[in-house]
């Protein structure tokens, strides 16, 4: 089978798509066909093993896994004798933060893994595409109380994390204001935002208003910068550490220290994550962006594109492309 592989961290080039063994599922295991994985900033980070110190969790001087691809969608082709949740012809989707071999014609997981059926109203890139920035976003606003009507700025509307981040917002009833490109200004309004602000005429930061919550998905600004948005015991939260890893630290402090804070999203659940995803999409709640296809012979520069930056949503490997 055909896999995305890469034996030194480094830029997309040091990619190869290879010719390597098709797995074999163990007593716990399913195998499935991929039919779609997306390239996303957890892929990209793992690439370029950043920040530093996740090479203690990836491998301190290559990577322990060569294997790429960190979700996917895909049809259940064999079991093995100890599966009970799962059987032959499932669809089925997944994320895994620290890498699944997903980016491959075929992978094995095991069934305790964050591994469900498809939500039964989507595509198979619908489904790859509604895992990663959509369990980061759950992730954001498990963190906080939110209160129906209550409100929130969310900086970066159109990637992978914000555009789930606004649409769950608006699903609990919050008032959201985005920030995003002049082109996406109606995208955005689609997904429920109140307000939009088009970044490149508007710092958000000199905005009149103040927020309960603001949630910077694309991690470019500070809890400096922001706070002067948030209400009296309002909340900031990034998807970056922030200068020298402050925001870490400035979490910490939040735990002793009453009025404005900061509170760092440290993902966790992922299975809790998908069980959401997939009730939001089949009662039509949710609707991960798609920005582009490439396929898997291709994957190089669908990692060049994703780190551009300009992505709008989520880019798809497609198995099913030539």
């Amino acid at each position: 089978m055909k896999a995305a592989v890469y034996f030194n961290y480094g830029p997309p080039e040091v990619i190869q798509v290879k010719e390597i063994p098709k797995p074999d599922p163990k007593a716990d295991e399913v195998l499935i066909r991929v039919f779609a994985t997306t390239v996303n900033r957890t892929d990209h980070a793992m690439l370029r093993a950043i920040p530093c110190f996740s090479r203690i969790f990836i491998g301190l001087f290559k990577p322990k896994n060569p294997n790429l691809g960190t979700d996917f969608s895909g049809i259940v082709e064999e079991i093995g004798h100890a599966v009970t949740g799962f059987k032959i012809g499932d669809k089925v989707f997944g994320f895994e933060g620290l890498g699944i071999k997903s980016q491959a014609e075929y992978m094995v997981c095991s069934e305790k893994n964050a591994i469900i059926h498809m939500p039964a109203n989507c595509s198979f890139q619908e489904a790859a595409a509604a895992t990663e920035g959509a369990h980061y976003a759950i992730n954001f606003i498990n963190k906080v109380k939110l209160v129906r009507g209550q409100k929130a700025l969310v900086n970066g509307a159109t990637g992978a994390i914000g555009s789930a981040l606004v649409q769950l917002l608006v699903y609990y009833g919050t008032e959201v204001t985005a920030t995003c490109h002049s082109k996406n200004t109606n995208l955005v309004y689609s997904f429920g935002a109140k307000n939009v602000i088009d970044f490149e005429k508007q710092d958000f930061t000199s905005s009149d208003q103040t927020f309960d919550y603001v949630f910077d998905a694309v991690g470019k600004s500070t809890f400096g910068e922001c706070k002067a948005l948030l209400k009296p015991n309002g909340v900031y939260i990034s998807s970056e550490l922030g200068p020298k890893s402050e925001n870490i630290y400035l979490s910490l402090l939040g735990l002793v220290k009453s009025g404005k804070k900061v509170k760092f999203p440290y993902p966790y659940d992922i299975q809790a994550s998908l069980i959401l995803i997939k009730k939001l999409m089949e009662e039509g709640k949710f609707k991960p962006l798609i920005d582009r296809e490439y396929p898997l012979a291709d994957i190089v520069n669908a990692y060049v594109y994703v780190e551009t930056g300009q992505k709008t949503g989520n880019v798809i490997i497609n198995l099913s492309l030539k």
